[in-house]
């Protein structure tokens, strides 16, 4: 019987040389993308592989086709859509670059009701439209925020199939627990036609958010001990950072990376099931020893003069040694490096957070207010510490030192010189709502500074929280949380900053496009005939 491919193939990694493809199989097998193999490891039941492609052009397009043991089982035969490609970067398209971004990507559910609700899926659209545009026009990369899955937030057939699974109450009815229930979540979620296509033909890096794990997850160290006295905690852990190392953050590594990478190096060498490694590897990364996590998920794609570098901004908090930090000491000097490693050579600096760095000026604040109080003994701080989980305080904001140190970083990219960056720009998703802040540090600084929100790309906000979006970008109620941040103890900030476009609400899709040192950003939304119009179009070096 011949092996099946299940899901993929996605383009994920890819250099001037080189590429990684990620497909996911029903057997062990032999996978082989332009000439280059890699044999599949096994998780579990299920068995993956990531193809190191190698000895590639620069600046070239390279049609490919993927084999299992010898047999061509991509392009599925019939496809309607265009072929795969991989397209090399190189010295003539450095000074260019198109970066397709958002996040919170709900799948479709297949009951009528709620997909009216969710709307058209600006991904799809996007790559129906891509299906028409000549490849020299496609993006560089797509940028895939967070929320990839929702694991706690189930669509009704899921929540079917998983309440029939459950033999015990040892673990709920309503939320994946196991690595066989999120490969279930991924299948669902990837296999859609379109999304399928768009993966195999566009670079694309990944980071999660809190629903890829849990809603809110790692709030605060309260609720780490909290959600640690459930008994499936430690399954759920297992589980979603495992599928995460697999579905999501091995690809986002260069194939050096990945060579010195001793987990994957591991998973390689393995001729049996790699899920007790992937155990402890979920352990190592959700545990904290001596202020920081024991494995880094945050990375860096040098892009021509444009650089990416994608911040773990979940996984990497540190709370149970009773400091709050969004990211440990080693992960963020590590940031630091990557930001100031020759940063003369870069026109544009791309950092990417799942949460945002910039939210609206007055939510920030009540953010930063909170957090001032939850650090308090007795009952006002156990109050705080209720409103910050209800409510959802804990973006930047709510970690007010790794605001600071962060924005400190920031500043200082910008000020590096003229010949530094043209512009800073941070991509980021969550909040279910989409914009583009600028950023104004005292002094002159060339660079252009910039908050680009792009969020969701297929779900909704629910009605209430519009106006209250729009209340808390009121310069007048800025003015006055901010006077109660001071008065609460919050140093004052190092930059001000105001909302160039939105609140934009409903399902978008953005680019970040660069044309040498010039750059803007475009946020596109479906129309109810499935094509994509621009809402909003910033200059980002004006």
């Amino acid at each position: 019987m011949s092996v099946t491919l299940v899901l993929g193939p996605v383009l994920r990694h890819v250099g001037e040389s080189t590429a990684a493809v990620w497909v996911q199989t029903d057997a062990p097998a032999e996978v082989e993308v332009l000439g280059c193999s890699a044999r599949t490891f096994q998780v579990q039941e299920h068995h993956y592989a990531l193809v190191p492609v190698t000895g590639l052009t620069p600046d070239s397009v390279h049609e490919y086709q993927v084999r299992i043991d010898g047999e061509i089982v991509w392009p599925e035969p019939d496809s309607e859509f265009p072929p795969s490609v991989i397209r090399t970067r190189g010295p003539a398209g450095a000074h260019r670059l198109k970066v397709v971004f958002g996040s919170c990507r709900y799948p479709k559910t297949g009951v009528q009701k709620l997909d009216d609700k969710l709307g058209l899926d600006a991904l799809d659209c996007y790559a129906e439209r891509l299906t028409a545009t000549p490849v020299d026009e496609w993006p560089d990369a797509l940028l895939l925020l967070g929320d990839q899955v929702y694991a706690d937030e189930l669509t009704p057939e899921a929540r079917r199939n998983l309440s029939g699974r459950r033999q015990t109450k040892r673990r709920p009815p309503d939320e994946v627990v196991t690595f066989d229930e999120y490969e279930g979540l991924y299948r669902h979620t990837w296999g859609d036609p379109e999304i399928r296509w768009i993966l195999s033909t566009l670079p694309t890096a990944m980071i999660f958010d809190d629903h890829d794990i849990r809603d809110d997850w790692n709030t605060s160290a309260p609720w780490r001990a909290e959600v640690n006295e459930k008994p499936w905690w430690r399954d759920r852990i297992h589980a979603g950072l495992g599928s995460y190392w697999v579905y999501q953050h091995i690809g986002n590594l260069s194939p050096e990376e990945l060579a010195s990478d001793e987990d994957y190096q591991k998973v390689l060498a393995n001729d049996g099931d790699c899920w007790p490694h992937l155990v402890e590897l979920a352990d190592r990364a959700d545990y904290e020893v001596d202020g920081d996590k024991g494995l880094r998920f945050s990375f860096r794609w040098d892009l021509g003069r444009s650089r990416l570098i994608m911040v773990d901004s979940r996984n990497a908090r540190i709370l149970d040694s009773g400091e709050r930090k969004m990211l440990g000491d080693r992960e963020f000097r590590w940031l630091e490096d990557q930001v100031n490693d020759d940063l003369g050579t870069v026109d544009h600096l791309l950092i990417g957070s799942s949460l945002p760095w910039l939210l609206p000026p007055a939510l920030g604040d009540v953010q930063t207010i909170n957090e001032i109080a939850a650090d308090r003994d007795g009952l006002r701080g156990k109050l705080a510490e209720t409103i910050r989980q209800t409510a959802d305080l804990e973006h930047w904001p709510a970690f007010l030192k790794s605001f600071l140190r962060l924005s400190a970083l920031i500043e200082s990219a910008a000020d590096h010189s003229s010949t530094g960056p043209a512009t800073v720009s941070v991509l980021s998703g969550d909040v279910h709502h989409s914009y583009a802040a600028r950023a104004d540090f005292p002094g002159k600084h060339a660079t252009r500074v910039h908050q680009l929100v792009c969020s969701p790309v297929h779900n909704y906000v629910p009605a209430p929280l519009k106006p209250v979006f729009r209340l808390v970008w009121s310069p007048r109620l800025a003015r006055v949380t901010r006077r109660w941040a001071r008065r609460a103890g919050s140093p004052d900030l190092p930059m001000s900053w105001r909302n160039l476009s939105g609140p934009l609400f409903g399902n978008t899709i953005a680019s970040l496009n660069v044309s040498g040192r010039d750059a803007e950003v475009v946020f596109e939304q479906p129309r109810d005939d499935g094509s994509l119009t621009s809402v909003i179009t910033v200059s980002l070096t004006d």
